[in-house]
Parts: C-alpha cells; sequence; structure tokens
C-alpha cells in the first residue's frame, strides 16, 4: 500500500509540475522585445534573409507588399515579374494572422506603446518608450489598417527569420528604412499564412 502512495504522491507532484509549467514558460521574457538594446549594425544576416531582387509570380500590382509568414519573407512587388524580397520576423506561433490592409501611418523612430494585451502578457515591458536606437520598433513603423500590429524595424537583427514577435512584421533596421522610402501611405498589404499555390 505504501508503494501505492508514493506512486499517488509522484503522479501528482508531476501533475503540478507540467499544470504549472504554461504559467511560468508565459512569463519568461520575450527574447524579441528587449527594450534598452542597440542594435548590433555589424550583424550579418544569413543569405536567406538578406534583401534581394527575386522573380515572383502573383496578380496584385507593382506597389503592392505581400508578407508571407509561412516563409519569413515580404516582397515589395515591382514591374516585371520581379519583387524586392526581405527577410522578416514573424508573430510567434498563436500570434500570427492573415488579411488584407492598407499601410494607414509611417513614423521614423517611433515611439512605442506596448497595448494592454502585451503588458498582460509581459509585465515587465515599459508602459512608454520614446523612439530611438534603443526602441524595440527601430528605425521606422508603418502601421497596418486600424491594427495593433506595424512592419517595423529591430533592435534584435539576430530575430529575422524567425518566429518571435507579437504579430508585428520586423525587418533590420536598413531594410525598414529602405522599404518605408519606397512605400506610401494606402499601399496595400496582403498578409498570408501559408504559400500559394
Amino acid at each position: 500500500m505504501t508503494d501505492f502512495r508514493r506512486l499517488t504522491a509522484t503522479l501528482l507532484a508531476a501533475m503540478g509540475l507540467i499544470l504549472s509549467a504554461p504559467q511560468a514558460f508565459a512569463q519568461q521574457p520575450d527574447r524579441g522585445d528587449e527594450p534598452g538594446l542597440i542594435a548590433d549594425d555589424s550583424y550579418e544576416l544569413d543569405p536567406e534573409w538578406q534583401k534581394q531582387v527575386v522573380y515572383y509570380r502573383t496578380t496584385e500590382p507593382p506597389g503592392t507588399i505581400i508578407i508571407s509568414t509561412a516563409e519569413r519573407h515580404l516582397y515589395l512587388i515591382q514591374p516585371g515579374g520581379r519583387a524586392i524580397r526581405y527577410g522578416i520576423g514573424v508573430g510567434r506561433d498563436g500570434f500570427q494572422w492573415q488579411g488584407l490592409v492598407q499601410i494607414t501611418n509611417k513614423k521614423e523612430w517611433p515611439d512605442w506603446t506596448p497595448p494592454p494585451e502585451m503588458i498582460q502578457r509581459q509585465p515587465y515591458l515599459p508602459r512608454f518608450m520614446a523612439g530611438g536606437p534603443g526602441n524595440p520598433l527601430g528605425a521606422r513603423a508603418m502601421y497596418l489598417g486600424n491594427t495593433v500590429y506595424r512592419i517595423h524595424g529591430t533592435n534584435r537583427p539576430d530575430t529575422i527569420g524567425t518566429k518571435v514577435s507579437s504579430g508585428c512584421f520586423r525587418l533590420v533596421n536598413n531594410d525598414v528604412a529602405d522599404l518605408y522610402d519606397r512605400v506610401p501611405l494606402g499601399t496595400k498589404v496582403v498578409i498570408r499564412q501559408k504559400p500559394e499555390l
């Protein structure tokens, strides 16, 4: 009988650890949001994530942005069946989305006010942070429709090509500045989770 009690106690303790793990995991810092960290501009992206002109077949007109979260690439459609492809960081599992929006606002060195739901998940974040090199939004931000999401820079270039954000799309600062200069307000943005067949 004592063996049965020991086994029961062990199982209950293991269950308690399993049930408490998601709560503890949820409170871990998000490695993609590090307020105050200055971007390492010498960081070299893997060739897969470097900006390049590629062939891209689509019915969307030139000037459209297509974001493929599955590929972790952002495409700016160009004439002649081409696109400028940028490597991006996308939403982590559970924070990916798709839709059709427009760029409704653009800011250089934007301020950051994390939304309440983000603060609830990550209570260690500041409630406000002025724009600048240590700001997680990086050098530029393009606001997507009336959502809380943006295409923005990052102070963590090592997160490009990963699933790390709370739903925004991040580029290295040089790339986001390049994209920012190429697209006007009202630019159509198509966000896809799965590759087109």
